[in-house]
């Protein structure tokens, strides 16, 4: 009994030096894309670092098709993080990794890793649908083995030993408004557009045709009738064309397919993005003329030179792959002048975007607007999502997060850890645009996490782009903020590197020659940066105040308008660092003719804690008629503070401030409704959706009515009824 009872302790013992020792073992993962271009060269991203001697001692390799040994030019950088291929000639290739090439390689997981991938010239088309089958069937073993984030490919250590000019709008002599648009002559998709005598708007997913001919008698002209199944969502307005684009809801088609019915019950329908053309000459009368489509969901659009683009993202059902149904991989295209319903793209219309291993297609489709009843459509689906998107006149953007090995052990690693921006870097990807022509020309990796489309720029021919690396309540691996300047073919140039420790970019905008950067913790920096040299941009003036501006407009060449809250610090009941609560909102005027010491020379704050305006997460909501000076917005609002700390709800609509550079910011219409009695929150359709003007009258649109305004005086001139 007693040698039984001894035996029982020794088992613990080992067990409990197996648990330990397995506890101190590091697992090393390595992310990199299994596609390259010869241009642009490869890299592997790894958890850990490497030995510096790494190349040197041949623990780490590169090989051929054929298992030869090459002598590549390999380089270690990011602190040993990652390895870059350069200078390869097109083909396959596999990079060898040991275990002991990583620094204390004794306490970590990996023995041997191999990365294979292959090096082109130039983008590639897919071949076939058994390519198309094997890319997904890898990406799925890959997503199995050890998911570390989208838009990398990762493989586990194996267990044995083996071989801009920044947009002014209605600057100009229109009178009428035109939407805020990020970039001068790119029109952008809104919920509202206008012709100076008819108002176009969605309202509660219903398209109508007001006529503000006169405003004292406004009508309502028309209503675009639409079936269950679809759902609009933004317009374009080309001369006597009116353009919805919408989510249209379509039953997917099993018919073709084998195996057993798992895909049709948890996928029963896709979501397409359509675009319907109208003829709206007669104004009671719209004529839907073409309607064509795009799978998956509306990422952006935008219109310039006559020609419409559009880009969706969809992820096709590929993990039916493991259940042995045949499943079409394919994004589906609708054009009706073509067919009646919609139809997977031809393989030739896809590509594999080099640097990912992704599941997700960026479908651009392109189309010109001369003669919307017979134009071509041109659609392309490229694999490798896409978050952000920006476009000029030349060129498309696409932006894809990176989600990198993590440094942390595996038994410290959250999910909220795993997702965080502190492991991310950006992918994006350059195309350039002649017509209805769009073609790849390369793509770049940033360190850090965008925002939104002002984080990025172009300007005579260089990209423009502000990133946060980290999270800003992170103590032990602070955040910062980043500038990356590249060149037409998307290699770096220029940085200003390491900004603000501890804080996050709140917003953006680039201004020609200049960038401006608002960063938030505690109190605002604003950075204005020299961006002229891309070379060698640099910092040329910060300031800090209270609060935090989340959308930048430029008012003229040396001020800006801040829209975003006031903030105040508050004490932490449990010690540490002050709470930060926001305020209301906030309005400044940034004057920054002396780029060295930019000054906050005026500043209005709206209400209390809670009030709110679309305007602060859409630069779309924001109305503007320069030539008066004025800068209106929707807003609800709060006031005071009731038993909980917050603001009591104090009413909606909208605001109008005259902003000059002489006189700064005064209110000069308050256009809120107050509420009814024992109304305690907003009414979504009494909420002010958009602010418009022709000529001398202000028009705003709620879900259920618009009303005019005498410009001049702000007093309401009628009222009709949706």
């Amino acid at each position: 009994m007693k040698k039984r009872s001894l035996w029982l302790i020794i088992a613990a013992v080992i067990a409990m030096v197996v648990l330990s020792f397995a506890f101190l073992i590091d697992k090393v993962t390595v992310s990199a894309s299994s596609i390259a271009l010869s241009e642009q060269g490869w890299k592997a991203n790894f958890s850990v670092p490497l030995k510096d001697t790494a190349i040197e001692d041949g623990t780490i390799y590169l090989v051929d098709q054929q298992g030869n040994k090459m002598d590549a030019s390999l380089e270690l950088a990011k602190n040993g993080r990652s390895v870059e291929v350069a200078n390869l000639k097109p083909g396959s290739y596999t990079l060898h990794i040991n275990r002991d090439a990583v620094q204390g390689g004794f306490f970590k997981s990996m023995s041997t890793s191999k990365l294979s991938f292959t090096v082109h010239k130039d983008l590639q088309s897919v071949k076939s649908e058994k390519e198309l089958k094997d890319y997904f069937k890898k990406l799925q073993k890959l997503m199995a083995s050890n998911f570390s984030g989208r838009g990398v490919m990762t493989e586990e250590a194996e267990s044995s030993d083996s071989s801009n000019k920044s947009s002014l709008s209605g600057s100009g002599e229109a009178v009428y408004s035109e939407t805020n648009n990020q970039v001068e002559g790119v029109d952008e998709s809104d919920i509202v557009k206008m012709d100076g005598e008819f108002i176009y708007s969605i309202v509660n997913g219903r398209v109508i045709i007001t006529d503000i001919r006169k405003p004292s008698a406004m009508a309502k002209m028309a209503e675009l009738p639409f079936e269950a199944t679809f759902y609009p969502m933004q317009l374009f307005l080309n001369e006597d064309t009116l353009i919805v684009l919408g989510d249209k809801h379509i039953p997917y088609d099993y018919s073709n397919t084998s195996g057993n019915s798992s895909s049709e019950k948890m996928m029963p329908y896709n979501s397409s993005t359509n675009v319907r053309f109208y003829d709206v000459k007669d104004k009671k009368n719209p004529k839907l003329v073409r309607e064509i489509g795009a799978e998956g969901y509306l990422n952006g659009a935008r219109k310039t030179d006559n020609i419409l683009y559009f880009v969706t993202n969809v992820m096709p059902n590929y993990w039916a792959l493991q259940e042995g149904e045949d499943v079409e991989l394919r994004p589906y295209a609708y054009d009706s002048q073509k067919d009646d319903k919609a139809s997977p793209m031809p393989y030739s219309d896809l590509s594999i975007l080099p640097g990912t291993l992704e599941g997700t297609y960026s479908v651009i489709t392109a189309m010109d607007l001369t003669n919307p009843k017979e134009s071509q459509v041109l659609t392309k689906g490229y694999l490798g999502g896409s978050n952000a998107m920006y476009m000029s006149k030349e060129a498309l953007y696409l932006t894809a997060p990176i989600y990198l090995p993590s440094s942390k052990k595996n038994n410290q690693i959250s999910i909220d850890r795993m997702w965080s921006p502190q492991e991310t870097n950006t992918e994006i990807f350059k195309f350039g645009l002649d017509g209805t022509t769009v073609n790849f020309i390369s793509s770049s990796e940033v360190t850090g996490m965008l925002l939104n489309q002002f984080s990025m720029d172009e300007h005579d021919g260089y990209f423009r782009v502000v990133t946060t690396k980290g999270i800003a309540w992170d103590n032990e691996a602070p955040s910062e903020n980043n500038l990356f300047i590249l060149d037409e073919g998307m290699k770096q140039v220029g940085s200003i590197e390491g900004l603000a420790k501890g804080e996050r970019i709140y917003s953006a905008r680039f201004m020609g020659d200049k960038a401006y950067m608002v960063t938030f913790r505690e109190t605002d920096p604003l950075f204005v940066m020299d961006v002229s040299n891309p070379t060698a941009p640099k910092v040329l003036g910060e300031l800090k105040i209270p609060g935090f501006s989340n959308y930048l407009h430029p008012l003229d060449e040396n001020h800006i308008i801040g829209f975003g809250y006031d903030t105040k610090s508050v004490p932490n009941e449990n010690g540490g660092e002050p709470r930060i609560i926001t305020g209301g909102m906030k309005i400044s005027l940034f004057d920054v003719t002396d780029f060295a010491n930019p000054i906050e020379k005026d500043v209005e704050i709206l209400g209390g804690q809670g009030t709110y305006s679309s305007l602060q997460h859409d630069h779309k909501a924001l109305f503007q008629h320069r030539q008066k000076g004025l800068f209106g917005f929707p807003v609800t609002l709060y006031e005071g503070s009731n038993q909980e700390g917050y603001g009591n709800y104090a009413g909606e609509g909208a605001v109008m401030y005259e902003i000059t550079a002489d006189k700064g910011i005064k209110q000069v219409a308050n256009l809120i409704k107050q509420p009814s009695s024992g109304q305690l929150y907003e009414n979504y359709e009494q909420l002010v959706q958009r602010m418009v003007y022709a000529e001398d009258t202000l028009y705003t649109i709620t879900m259920k009515e618009m009303k005019s305004y005498d410009l001049n005086t702000f007093k309401e001139i009628s009222v009709v009824a949706y």
